[in-house]
């Protein structure tokens, strides 16, 4: 009865749709690891055009967090599910884990540490 007049998936809606630029009719299927909206590869901008380049690049939130979630749709279709994987996964997790173990251990004894001339 309270669902009439309370929708609680409309705040999470926007989360679960698809991206605007894209056309199943043009794309195919919906890959979530692809950018659908215009390609403006970093790898043809001369250095003079750098600043207009940046410019025209999104730094909202939304988009920050689809980007991320690109990124992690790409790490995961390439390392964690392909048909025959590798160990790298394993090899990259191992890497994390050793470096935020060093951190975390060594911060309390290095934190003190300045880079200061004693004279």
């Amino acid at each position: 009865m309270l669902d009439k007049f309370i929708d609680l998936t409309k705040p999470f809606q926007k989360f679960v749709e698809y991206p605007k630029e894209y056309n199943p009719r043009v794309h195919g299927p919906y890959n979530p690891a692809q950018y659908y909206g215009k390609p403006d590869p970093l790898s043809e901008v001369k250095v003079g055009e750098l600043g207009q380049w940046l410019g025209r690049r999104n730094f909202s939130l939304p988009a920050i967090r689809s980007a991320l979630g690109r990124a992690m749709w790409r790490y995961r279709l390439k390392y964690i599910a392909p048909k025959k994987a590798n160990a790298a996964f394993i090899f990259h997790f191992m890497f994390v884990t050793y470096t935020l173990n060093y951190f975390a251990y060594e911060y309390p004894v290095r934190k003190h540490h300045t880079w200061a001339i004693y004279h």
